[in-house]
Parts: structure tokens; sequence; C-alpha cells
């Protein structure tokens, strides 16, 4: 039978019972549906737990999971081979613009948690919201949308809920609550005193690696499995959930699949932030000016791994304590970048730079200086990241314009202006302008003649 004649997944094709809606997620994506999806579809009540997950920009993953109703195929991707599973924790798929259907969802008691992953660029976006708002019109950022389900959930006296940010960001349970709040106060100071009185923020600290899917992936199911699936997910085996908060209203039990419940997160977000995202922020920019595509193609480059270790002894010294396993995640990370079967491409990563950096690169930089050391592989990453957007100005970043206006400068001032975009304060230290200009000057793409291992 030709992957056209086979049976569309379905819960039909694969049966699975539909759980009510308790958690309502943020942010439909392909990570989205490789972690929390898959913790809750691993928790021991997941019977109790159904997920209706609203989409971000575009509606489309909505349409395409829904005519699945909610079924797609994990596909975990080693070395070794290729493992199968069907997630049925998705029960809803919905355009996110479909505020009435959001609303109806957070007023409804029964629903407990929020997860969100809106990517970091989105939590400094909602105030373009409190106009609309305020004329009672449906707000477009997915804080705008969060904040009138909560005005929902306030108005029908449903309880209190948990909301559980999962993106890259420092402390991010906090930055929600402070985004959120933030909105509401502008609108109706009543609900923002409500929100502080029944709204839990818990911080998340995520990490599983998830690649775009594509026709092959599509190719690879439909061969193994006999059905058709149009949104499989790809991920590596890894998988790891650290979390920080309160949960009013009840939760999965994550812990069945191995999430980790911890009273500080800051150590574990730090340990992430800096050497797994840290790690892929230098492979993104060094790697594609040395003209790879991949984190594995990248990672096999002597110049981008020596990078990459570099930095790791740096933010290795800011990461205190046995309980972290630094070497071992060091090593683990190590094995996981060079999986040459999951295909995590560059270009991915590289976008929403001036966002990522601030995370990654600047806590690193600052705290090396503190220290009174110079800080050198906190500044590559910073370094190749000015070098790559000389040469690719069109990078998808929040603050693109304004890195369309430096590159018009030259020398150090473009440095500079580049670096006032992460941390203005650094950008007017001489010294730290002059050392992110020499390594970025100092790296040349593998095409041209004399590359050494210490251009990087």
């Amino acid at each position: 039978m030709t992957a056209g004649n086979l049976p569309r997944l379905s819960r039909g094709v694969s049966p699975a019972d539909k759980a009510p809606v308790r958690i309502v997620h943020l942010g439909l994506g392909a990570f989205h549906r490789s972690h929390q999806a898959w913790y809750t579809q691993h928790a021991g009540d997941s019977g109790e737990w159904g997920i209706a997950s609203f989409t971000g920009r575009r509606p489309d993953a909505a349409r395409v999971l829904a005519a699945q109703e909610g079924l797609f195929t994990l596909v975990e991707r080693a070395d070794s081979g290729d493992a199968f599973e069907v997630v049925g924790s998705i029960v809803e798929a919905a355009d996110g613009a479909n505020m009435d259907r959001l609303v109806e969802l957070l007023a409804a008691p029964r629903t407990a948690v929020v997860t969100l992953t809106i990517t970091e660029a989105a939590y400094g976006l909602g105030d373009d919201d409190v106009p609309l708002l305020l004329a009672g019109e449906k707000p477009t950022t997915p804080l705008g949308r969060l904040v009138l389900g909560l005005a929902a959930r306030r108005d029908a006296d449903a309880g209190p809920l948990a909301v559980v940010s999962c993106d890259n960001l420092s402390d991010n349970g906090n930055v929600a609550r402070n985004g959120v709040l933030g909105i509401a106060g502008a609108f109706d100071a009543g609900l923002a005193a409500w929100i502080e009185e029944n709204a839990s923020f818990v911080s998340t600290s995520v990490d599983r690696i998830t690649p775009r899917t594509t026709e092959a992936d599509l190719d690879a199911v439909a061969a193994s499995c006999g059905y058709r699936d149009e949104a499989p997910v790809v991920t590596e085996p890894f998988h790891n959930w650290v979390l920080s908060g309160d949960f009013p209203a009840g939760r999965p039990r994550w812990e069945d699949a191995g999430a980790v419940f911890v009273d500080d997160i800051e150590p574990y977000e730090n340990r992430k932030l800096w050497l797994l995202n840290g790690a892929h922020s230098i492979l993104a920019y060094a790697g594609q000016l040395r003209g790879h595509t991949t984190v594995a193609e990248a990672l096999n480059d002597s110049v981008c791994r020596k990078a990459v270790e570099e930095f790791w002894d740096e933010a290795s010294r800011h990461l205190p304590g046995d309980e972290l396993g630094v070497p071992g995640y060091r090593a683990a990370l190590l094995e996981r970048f060079g999986n040459s079967r999951i295909a995590h491409h560059l270009a991915q990563i590289a976008m929403d730079a001036t966002t990522k950096l601030r995370m990654r690169a600047i806590p690193v930089l600052r705290a090396e200086r503190t220290a009174g050391r110079e800080g050198a592989a906190a500044a590559r990453m910073i370094a190749v990241w000015a070098a790559f957007v000389a040469t690719s100005p069109g990078l998808q970043d929040p603050q693109s314009e304004s890195v369309a206006d430096a590159n018009q400068l030259s020398g150090e001032a473009r440095t500079s202006a580049l670096l006032a975009l992460l941390d203005p304060e650094l950008a007017g230290d001489p010294a730290v302008v002059e050392l992110v200009h020499r390594l970025s000057v100092a790296f040349v793409p593998a095409s041209n003649a004399g590359v050494s291992e210490t251009a990087a």
C-alpha cells in the first residue's frame, strides 16, 4: 500500500481516549509536543489531564493536528535507530486567534494549568495589547490573550490556577508574572490584584532538542507505522524538565516521566541556558560562517568545538554545587550535539539573537569580568554573532531595525552599537568593545585561506 493510500492517523486508527481539558497551552509547536505533551502522556494520571493547545502566529499547526484529533507520532531519533510513539495528550488543537474558545476554557473551573511556549521575544510584546483591551477588542499577543482569559476566569469565579512558562528565559516564571501583571494593571487594576491572589507563576528549565520536521520524516512514519501522519515530531531520546512553584488547582504527575521539582531553580536554569543554549548560539553563528548547516556538522569542526568548550570552562566557574553534575552534563551535551541523525539546523537556532544572547552570553561575560578575568569566551559568542549579521542582515530578530542601523556603521562604532542592544552598560566600556571587536574581526569564514584554530 502506498503512503497516499494509507489511513490518516486518528483515534480510530490508534485508539486513545480523550482526557478532559485541564491544561491550556499557548504556543502549539514541535517543542511543546515533544516536551510538555510527552510528559503529560507519561504521567501516571494522564487520563485526567487533557491539553487544549493554541497556536501562536499562524493557525496551520492547529488545522493539521485537529484533522488527526490531536494525535501525532513522536519519533525518538538516535544513532542506533528510530522509536515511534503515538501521543494523545493533546485533545484539542485550536487557532490562537480563536479567543472565544480560549476564554471559555480559561474560565472553566476544571482548567488548572496554563503552559507557555511563546518564544523568548513574545514576553516583551504584551504592551501592544493594552489599547486593544481598553477598547474592548481582541488582543493579538499570547500574554494579552492570557490576560483576557484570566479576566473571564475572575468573572466566572472559577478559582486559582498555575501559569507555567516553558521558554528559555532566566526566572521565566517571574518574567511571565511581570508581563501579565503589567498588561492587567494597565487594563484593570482590580484584575491585576485578582491575578496576584489567584495565579501562581511557575518557573521551569526545559530541555529536549527538537528540530523541524521534514517530508522525509513523514515518509519514515508512514513506512514504519502503516498510517499517514501529517504532523509527526522528531526529537532526541534525552528529555529534562525542572520546575519550581505552586500548583494551587493541581497538576499531572509529571514526575512519573522524570520531571524534577525543586525549591531553587536558578542554578538549573543557568546550567541549561549557558551550557546548552549558549553552545547552540556559538555554533549557530560560527558554524554558518564556516559553511556548516547543522549542530552536528559545526561541532565536528575543531574551531567551533574549541569555542564551545572554552565558553563552557568560563560558564562552569559560575555553576557551583555538585548536585548540578556539570562535568556529566557537558559530556552528555557533546554526545547529544554529535547525534548526526538529529538535523538541528543552525539557521533555526540563529533567530532572535538579541533576546537570546542577553541571557546566554552577557551573564557569563559580566561574571568573568567581575572576577577580574577578561571573559574572552563569552565575548566571542557576541563577536561571532556580530560577524554573522554583517553578512546576513535579514536575520529574524525583535530588534532587527536596530541591527540594520548598527550595520551602517563601521569598526568599533558598529560593535558598540550591536553590543548596546544586549547590554548598554557593557557597550559603554571601551575595553569590552575592543575585546568583542577584536574577536569579531579575527573570526574568518572557512572559505577564506589560512583559518586557524585560534581564529574563533
